[in-house]
Formats: C-alpha cells, structure tokens, sequence
C-alpha cells in the first residue's frame, strides 16, 4: 500500500522488518528487490537477489524476472531480453503477473534499443493468442506506447482484431486504432471508432477512460452537446473516483464553453469544495463561472475559498484579471477600476499588457473615443513583455484605431498585412482580412481586393461571412473591367448563387449585368428571368425587371418591337406606386424614352410628367436623379415643338429643387427668355 501511494522509503522500511523472520522471508526478500529496482539502486538489488534461495518455481521464476529488470536499470538491455524470453519460453510455475511483467520487460527493452517495432511484435503475438486476458487494458497501453514510438506504426493487427468479433480485445483494438487515426490526423475515423466503442453490448469500467478520451475529442472539435451526452454514458459505467472526477470536471468545461454558465459553474464548485485533486482548478473554473453569470459576490466567495486552500498566487491573478476584462466586455463601468487595481496589486504578472491593452480598449470604445490614451496604454503593453494573446489584441486593436483616425489608410493596411502575417491562425484574422479587401477595394486596388475576398471565402467557405467575401471578389474582378477579369467574375458570382444563401439573387444579377457588357443580351434575360420566377426579393426583382427593359430598349434599334417589350416591363416596374420611388422615377423617363424612340412624342411627354408630378407627394422620399433626367428631357421636347413657356415652367420647376442640377435647369430658363423674350411674364 505505501508503495502503491508512491511512498518507497517507507515501504522499503516495513519489508526489510520482515527479513529477519523465516516464514516471511523470501517473500520480503523479493519484493525489497523490486523497490530496490523502482528506485534504480542496482546494487542493493543485486545482493538482494543474490541471497535469495527459493524454494518453489514460483520463486525462482519471480527472480528471474526481477534479474531481467535490473539488467534494465543497468542499461543492458540485450540481456535483459535474454532472461525475459527464456521466462517466456518455459513459462510452467510462473504466475499470471510474472508472465505479463516480462512481457513489459520485452517492451522496454526495445525501448531502451529505440527498436520498438521488435518489441510489439511480442506484445502482438501474446494478445493475438489470449483474446480475453484479464491484463488486456495494461497489454494494449503498453503497446500503444510503443506504437507511439515508432516512427510509422503498423495498424494490421489493431484493424484484424477490430474485424474479429472476439470480445474484450475488439473493443480494446478500436480504443488503440482511435489512437492511431488521431496521430495521424484522421479525426472523423477515430470518432467512429469510438462511437461503436461507445454502443458495445459489454459494458465495463475498463473502457470508461476510452469514452472519457471520445468526449474530449469531441470537446475539442467544438461538439459540447455530445461531449456531454458521452461523459453521462462514462458514468453508468461506475468508474473509479479519481476518473469520475475527471469526468465531472470535463463535463463542467463543456458545460461552460456550450455558455450552460449556471449549470457549469455549479458542478465546479460541487468538486472545488471536494476532496478531489482537481478542486483547486474547478475552485477557479467556478470563481469565472460567477463573472460570466454577474454574480459578484460569489466570486469573491469562490476567489477566497481558493486563496485558503493554497491557490497559487498566478491563479489569484488571472482570476482578478478575467474579472476586470469581463466587466470591459460587458461595458461594467468598474473594469477600468478592476483593471487598474489589478495592475497595482500584480506589477510583475507576466498578464500585465493585457491588463494594459483592455485599458486601451476602453479608451477606444469611449463616446468619444480617446485615441490618445489607447495608444499610450498600448505603448506600455508593449513594454511590458506582452504576452501571445496581449500582443494580438494589441495589433488588432492598433490597425482600428488608425482607421477610425482617417488619416493614412496605407498605415491600416501596413498593420493589417501584418498581423495576417505573425496571427494567422487568430480568431480576428477573418474580420481583419476583410477590412483590408474593403480598403483595397475603395481605393480601387481591385486586383489585391479580389485576392483578399477569396482568400476570406476560402477560408470561411460556410456562413454568410464567405458568402459576401465571395460575391465581393465577384465584384472586384467585375470592377476591373478586363475580359479575363468578367469571365472570372461570372465564375465567382455563379458560385454565390451556388451556395443559395441570401445573395444568390443579387449574384444572378450581377452576372445579367457582365452578359449585357460582353455583347450576350440572350443569356442576360435567362438570368433576369430566373430572378424574376425565384424566390428572390422585391429589390432584386425590380433590378431584373428594370435590366431585362434595359435590354428590350437597347434591343430597340435592330427591332422596333423591342421598345414595345421594354414599354411593357417598365410598366410593370412602375405599376406599384408604394415601392421605391426611384424605381418607378426610373421605369417611366426609360419608357418616356421607348415612346419617343416609336414616335409617340405627346405620350413620352406625358410620362416623363408623371415623374415631376409624382415628386410633389408629400409621403414620398424625394427622388431627383431621375427627377432631373424627366423633366429635362419634357423641357427639350417642348422646346423642339416652340412651346418656350411650357419648357420654361418645366425649368423654373427644375430650378427651385435645390439639388445638383438645379443650376442647370437656371442657366437654361435664363437662356430661354433671353432668346424668347420671355420676361413680362
């Protein structure tokens, strides 16, 4: 028992009483040497089991195991194998336990030798023979280290057991194989290895830790619910206490990240005021818990209990520290307090710069902001040995501060080329890549716009966030103008409309759009047409309706016809007067225009009027590029027909909107009544 607690001296002390006594004496002398061993004093051992003189075979068959150990601690490890393979090869009078130590004597051996590929070839053969040993979870834990030792493991024997239907060593194979398909990287395979582990008829202690591994994985791959849902499985398996209070403390954790915060925090303090050796860490885990739950009081409560049972003085601080930074995020008015306080109390915490950077955060985020004060609280981060999470947000929070300045925009994307460069795997990266195609893109650099938003959709290929980094590369190239670049664009944009998110429409007609540019109308009204029968919205709709006109009006010109057609959609753009007006503004000067293409001079004047009478609405949002394109071409038509003071009504009326043509429409009123005497009036 005290050699069991890791106690060897006094272990070693109780045994060697028993020396002196005869019935006990060989025994004593045995399991001295074994100590001996534990502890590598290999001479002691060695008199040890030189004086030995056993009367069974048990006895002699025990030292000649212990003989094999020492020429281990000895580094001989040749020999070692010599004595363990004989052992193995007359194995009549061993016990059970002797037969497996010398089998694990093998194993070290060829560790010793860095020939592990020998060394499970043993271990391999034994359990291939005894598929139901009751060592089995020892056997395979052992060749798993050797299997980790290897520099390319063979998984014939795990994958022949794991197709045999012998049991337990079927379910200890799938355990192992899971290990070696997370080596090698191949997750989803190891997660159905343990799934079926996880629903075997056998039901065992003995594979709780196996279960307990599967939850874990799938903690870490973000699935909280079903880590929870395996860690309940793990528990009807009755393990032992120290592995339940693994299982309750994972299961906590998965709680906590799944933001189960009142469900999570409980179970930590359930085991921080246990006698679990993890109790500390819940103490703390629960000590978060209360400031994600605003319950200030309890975690002072928590905070204390953990300063009583010894809590390390590093664990007090980060804890103090989540305080004043959860308060920052929650927008607490006491984190700059809190944050402050923390700076005192911990001036030599390797946490300070964060401390420091939450504070330039604050600074930031304060209405105003003081972009001052946040570049001074990150010049002391930065020298304050900053830590890997300091120094990112730090570097993120620089590159919006330059931004929101507005001064140099190639300082933002200096910063923002950097920090893509030394936080690649940081969860900013996405929102930084982003502003920095958006920069690139208002700048009209579409060619390193468009490599940013693809980079972001691919690397974010679900979820609105690739969606829009997708169609906005579409855009860039569309915006470059070249050949190459519209057939790329389209590409792009067919992708979007591909994924069916919320920008499918508007992709479809953008690629109408490029269609028309290249000289293909056809295939521009298909996609207009499929916007117009789907399930696109009304202002996606209205676009195609007013392209496909668009295309009937430029159509016009090989076919009279065509400005029917247009007539026709433009009417049917404008049929809805409570919809946006520059919409039907638009629809009717385009159908103004189709009139007067045909010849019907007095119709097109009474459309482009419905424009300028539809502006004195009062319910309506006042609309004057189209306002302006009506009424100036209204005042041209009745000017080609002599009627001056029906076109200068028109121009006063232009004039007085006040808007960016208005001196316009005053210099032409002026000229008219200069050549037409028009000013009694």
């Amino acid at each position: 028992m005290l050699r069991a607690l890791g106690r060897q001296d006094e272990a070693l002390a109780k045994i060697l009483v028993l020396l002196r006594d005869k019935q006990w004496r060989i025994r004593a002398q045995l399991r001295s040497a074994e100590l001996y061993i534990d502890r590598a004093d290999a001479a002691n051992a060695r008199r040890i089991l030189d004086e030995i003189q056993p009367k069974s075979v048990a006895e002699r068959k025990e030292r000649r195991l212990l003989r094999g150990r020492l020429e281990l601690i000895l580094q001989r490890p040749e020999r070692a194998i010599g004595v363990f393979e004989a052992l193995l090869k007359r194995p009549e009078g061993a016990t059970h336990a002797t037969l497996i130590a010398a089998l694990f004597g093998i194993a070290d051996a060829h560790l010793q030798l860095k020939t592990p590929e020998a060394g499970d070839d043993v271990l391999e053969r034994f359990i291939d023979r005894h598929p139901a040993d009751p060592d089995l979870p020892v056997l395979f834990a052992k060749l798993d280290e050797l299997y980790r030792a290897e520099r390319k493991a063979s998984r014939s024997e795990l994958e022949k057991w794991v197709r045999n239907p012998e049991e337990p060593r079927r379910a200890f194979a799938r355990w192992h194989l899971a290990h070696l398909e997370v080596r090698a990287g191949h997750r989803d395979r190891a997660r159905q290895l343990l799934s079926d582990l996880r629903h075997i008829e056998v039901k065992s202690p003995a594979f709780a830790p196996a279960l307990l591994e599967f939850a874990q994985l799938e903690l870490e791959d973000r699935h909280f619910d079903e880590a929870i849902a395996i860690l309940d499985d793990v528990r009807v398996l009755h393990p032992e206490a120290q592995l339940l209070d693994q299982i309750n403390l994972l299961s906590a954790q998965a709680q906590y990240l799944a933001k189960h915060f009142e469900v999570a925090t409980a179970a930590f303090e359930q085991i921080g005021h246990s006698t679990s050796p993890w109790a500390k860490l819940a103490l703390f885990n629960a000590s978060t818990g209360w400031l994600q739950l605003g319950d200030h009081a309890r975690f002072l409560a928590d905070y204390n209990a953990l300063e009583k049972q010894g809590g390390d003085e590093e664990s007090r601080a980060s804890l103090r520290l989540e305080e004043g930074l959860m308060q920052a995020a929650k927008g607490d008015k006491k984190a700059t307090e809190s944050l402050q306080q923390f700076i005192r109390d911990f001036p030599k915490n390797p946490r300070v710069s964060e401390a420091w950077v939450g504070l330039a955060e604050l600074a930031f985020h304060s209405t105003p902001s003081r972009f001052d004060e946040a570049r001074k609280n990150l010049v002391r981060a930065a020298n304050s040995s900053p830590t890997t999470a300091a120094a990112e947000r730090a570097d993120y929070l620089m590159i919006w501060i330059e931004d929101s300045a507005d001064v140099n925009e190639t300082k933002v994307i200096e910063l923002a080329n950097r920090f893509l460069q030394q936080h690649a795997a940081s969860s900013f990266a996405a929102e930084v890549r982003m502003k920095l195609a958006e920069i690139y893109y208002r700048r009209q650099d579409f060619a390193n716009a468009q490599t940013q938003f693809e980079i972001l959709a691919q690397q974010n290929p679900d979820g609105p966030r690739g969606e829009k980094a997708l169609f906005f590369a579409a855009e860039s190239a569309m915006s470059s103008m070249g050949k190459h670049s519209l057939e790329q664009a389209i590409v792009l944009f067919d992708q979007v409309a591909q994924l069916n998110g919320d920008l499918k429409w508007a992709a479809r007609n953008e690629q109408a759009v490029i269609e028309r540019k290249v000289g293909k109308p056809e295939d521009a009204l298909l996609l207009y047409d499929e916007v117009l029968k789907g399930a696109a919205g009304t202002s996606e709709k209205q676009e195609a309706l007013c392209g496909k006109g668009d295309i009937f009006f430029e159509m016009g010109g090989s076919d009279s016809n065509n400005y029917q057609r247009a007539i026709e959609v433009y009417d049917q753009l404008a049929s809805d007067k409570n919809e946006a007006i520059h919409w039907r503004n638009q629809a009717l000067f385009k159908k103004g225009l189709c009139l007067e293409k045909n010849g019907d001079r007095a119709g097109a004047l009474a459309t482009f009027y419905k424009v300028l009478e539809d502006d004195l609405r009062p319910d309506r949002r006042r609309e004057l590029f189209w306002y302006y394109k009506a009424g100036f071409n209204a005042a041209r038509l009745l000017e080609d027909d002599s009627k001056w003071e029906s076109a200068a009504a028109i121009y006063q009326k232009l004039a007085a909107s006040s808007g960016t043509r208005s001196e316009e429409a005053k210099a032409r009123l002026s000229r008219l009544r200069l050549e037409h005497f028009l000013w009694a009036d």
